[in-house]
C-alpha cells in the first residue's frame, strides 16, 4: 500500500540584523502570524529582553561577526543596523554571505530621508537627487549604494526604506512632556515628516508580499508639519500647558539636535500606496498622538 506523504512548508523566516525599536515591532506582528523571527543586539541585557518574548538573540557588531550559520535558514534580511565611519558593518561583514543564500526573497534596508539633504521644504519623492548634507546622511546614501551594488552584481533582492522621524508608543512627545523637558522651538517655515512605527511594520510586511528588488520607497504619513505644532497637541492631550515657544538660536539645542533643523524638506509617500497599497492607520500627527494615549 502506498501512503501519501504530506509535506509542510517551512514557515517563513526573518532575521533582523539589529532587533531595536522598529524592528521589534515588526518582529512581534510576523511571530503572530506563524513567522520564525531572530536577530542581533550588542548587549546581554538586550538579548535578554529578545528572549523573553521568544525571540532568538545574537550577539553583532564590526568586531564581532556572526557565523554564516547563524542567518543561514532566513528567507527574509532586515537591516536596522546605521553605519558607522567605516560603512555599513553588516554589508562589511556579511554581505558575501547574504549573497550566497539561495532562499533569501526579500531584505530590507532602513535608510532616512535625510539622503534628500536640505529642500527648503519642497516636496520629494523617491525619484528626487539625493543632496545629503549631513554626516549621517552621507553614510546612509554611501550604505544604499552598498547594497543596491549587492542587488545589481549578485542578484541580492533588495529594497531601500528611507524613513522620516519615526514615533510610537515610548518614543513620543508625551515622554519629554511629562519629564519636563519638552521643547518648542520656533523655525519659521520650518517642518518635518514623520512616520507611526506600526504604520513602518505595515509598510514593511506589505513588501515583503509584494517583492520587487531594487525598489526604493519614501516612507512617511500624510501631514509633513512644524514639531512645534506636534508638542502643543500632545500637550493638549494631556491636558497640560504647552511649553513656551523659543527661538531656534536660543534653543541651546546638542549639535545633533541642531542638524536636524538644517534641512527642511516634505516627504512624499504616494508608492507605498500604490504599489504596496498602504492605507495608513496613523495618516497624521494627530490620530497618530491619540492612539499612542489609548495603548498606554
Amino acid at each position: 500500500m502506498r501512503h501519501n506523504v504530506v509535506v509542510r512548508p517551512s514557515p517563513p523566516h526573518l532575521f533582523s540584523f539589529g532587533l531595536g525599536y522598529s524592528a521589534r515591532v515588526l518582529a512581534r506582528r510576523l511571530k503572530r502570524e506563524g513567522w520564525q523571527v531572530c536577530g542581533t543586539c550588542r548587549g546581554g541585557a538586550a538579548a535578554a529582553s529578545l528572549r523573553s518574548e521568544g525571540f532568538a538573540a545574537f550577539l553583532f557588531d564590526r568586531e564581532h561577526p556572526l557565523p554564516a550559520s547563524a542567518f543561514a535558514g532566513a528567507s527574509h534580511i532586515l537591516v536596522s543596523i546605521p553605519p558607522e565611519t567605516e560603512g555599513d558593518p553588516v554589508l562589511l561583514r556579511h554581505g558575501e554571505d547574504i549573497a550566497g543564500l539561495r532562499a533569501l526573497s526579500w531584505l530590507g534596508y532602513l535608510s532616512t530621508t535625510a539622503v534628500y539633504g536640505d529642500c527648503g521644504g519642497g516636496w520629494v519623492d523617491e525619484s528626487a537627487p539625493r543632496r545629503p548634507a549631513s554626516e549621517r546622511g552621507r553614510r546612509r546614501a554611501a550604505a544604499e549604494d552598498g547594497w543596491r551594488a549587492l542587488w545589481r552584481e549578485k542578484g541580492v533582492p533588495v529594497h531601500i526604506f528611507r524613513l522620516a522621524a519615526i514615533y510610537g508608543p515610548g518614543r513620543s512627545p508625551f515622554e519629554a512632556l511629562r519629564s519636563g523637558t519638552a521643547k518648542r522651538i520656533l523655525k519659521p517655515g520650518q517642518v518635518f515628516s514623520r512616520i507611526h512605527v506600526e504604520d513602518l511594520a505595515a509598510v514593511l510586511s506589505a513588501s515583503m508580499a509584494r517583492p520587487r528588488p531594487g525598489a526604493i520607497y519614501n516612507v512617511a504619513d500624510d501631514e509633513p508639519a512644524p514639531a512645534e505644532a506636534v508638542v502643543a497637541y500632545a500637550a493638549r492631550l494631556l491636558g497640560m500647558p504647552a511649553p513656551p515657544l523659543v527661538p531656534l538660536d536660543e534653543a541651546a539645542l546638542s549639535p545633533l539636535a541642531r542638524s536636524f533643523y538644517d534641512e527642511n524638506r516634505r516627504v512624499r509617500n504616494d508608492r507605498i500606496k500604490e504599489e504596496l497599497h498602504i492605507r495608513l492607520s496613523h495618516p497624521d500627527y494627530r490620530t497618530g498622538l491619540k492612539a499612542i494615549l489609548r495603548s498606554a
